[in-house]
């Protein structure tokens, strides 16, 4: 089960991550251009992992939503 639980996170992560890659590319489109100064390679790059860092904790409420809500369907079953 903890090995199943790992895969739905990773898999959750990425898939919000593509979501959350999709939505930034929208908005770039919808707002015009910005003449301001363009981001440094490490500003780059920490947005890069601040988007990681939110896919993946949105993926563990994920995760833990459905295989709780899994377990929790089980028991009132009555099942083990």
């Amino acid at each position: 089960m903890v090995k199943m639980s790992l895969l739905v996170m990773v898999v959750f992560t990425f898939v919000i991550r593509m979501g959350l890659r999709w939505r930034e590319e929208r908005m770039a489109a919808l707002r015009p251009a910005a003449k301001g100064p363009r981001l440094g390679w490490i500003a780059t790059q920490k947005r890069e992992i601040n988007v990681w860092v939110t896919a993946a904790a949105l993926g563990v409420l994920a995760t833990l939503v459905l295989l709780g809500g899994l377990h929790w369907i089980r028991q009132l079953q009555g099942g083990w």
